[in-house]
């Protein structure tokens, strides 16, 4: 059985049971979240945050103060079901383990986000060939220039996600990802990264590089690891995210988050 053919459940229990790896292109059909969890006294900020964010920070679902499973990941165990997981101390990256049950304290409160990977079938199917998974890397991500609207304590800047794309079929990238918004929708730039700030598309701020081909264009999608560059330079005593490209992977259907 390929990755591909892992029902969610099946996927959680590899990661659980210690496989690390990026999960793109794993569990097909089924959508992947981004993770940011923070102390309950700053729940408030995170959610204000992405309710003035939402094109990258689309909230999925949240969990409550200490609760570890809910309806996305039924009978699993946030704590342990993503591959790799990132903690940040006063806003620096301090450890990257693959189970945070010993960072975990009943005030902390999980936000389940949207993710990219979400609609990578549906550009498969449409034609659209995706690099880093043709490539097998991780997805490349960018830190850009675009500010975030702040909200209480966070700030910081939008994220992006980039796939190249053959410069005929940009149309097509945009029209299929436009059909799920809860999961970044369509792309936020096309073609120049430099408008963006980004000087080195070989040079990724999260994952890894890809190659572009010759005739593609780099399509750039707002990424849920935005809330963690929020985290990185507001510098709040704790926070927890997935590592970038190491996601949760849900029992919620692509097609649940699909707009006719």
């Amino acid at each position: 059985m390929g990755v591909a053919d892992l029902s969610p459940a099946a996927a959680r229990e590899a990661f659980r049971g210690g496989l690390v790896t990026p999960t793109a292109g794993y569990s097909r059909g089924y959508a992947q979240a981004n993770l940011i969890i923070v102390p309950q006294a700053q729940a408030f900020d995170v959610l204000l945050f992405a309710q003035r964010n939402p094109k990258p920070c689309p909230i999925l679902g949240v969990l409550d103060a200490g609760e570890t499973t809910g309806a996305l990941l039924a009978g699993g165990d946030i704590r342990t079901d993503v591959p790799k997981y990132a903690v940040y101390r006063d806003g620096v990256l301090a450890d990257e383990p693959t189970d945070i049950t010993g960072y975990w304290r009943e005030d902390l409160v999980t936000f389940i986000v949207g993710c990219s990977f979400t609609f990578e079938a549906a550009l498969q199917d449409g034609g659209v060939r995706v690099a880093h998974i043709d490539q097998g890397v991780n997805v490349p991500m960018y830190r850009t220039d675009v500010r975030c609207e702040p909200a209480g304590s966070l700030s910081g800047p939008l994220v992006v996600s980039m796939r190249p794309v053959p410069a005929g079929q940009v149309a097509d990238a945009v029209r299929i990802t436009s059909r799920y918004p809860a999961v970044h929708g369509a792309p936020v730039h096309v073609g120049h990264p430099g408008e963006l700030g980004i000087a080195d598309l070989g040079r990724p701020d999260f994952g890894e590089p890809v190659e572009i081909p010759e005739g593609h264009l780099p399509v750039f999608w707002a990424c849920g690891v935005t809330p963690q560059a929020a985290v990185m330079e507001s510098h709040p005593a704790l926070a927890i995210g997935h590592a970038p490209g190491h996601m949760l992977v849900t029992d919620a259907r692509d097609s649940d988050y699909l707009v006719p």
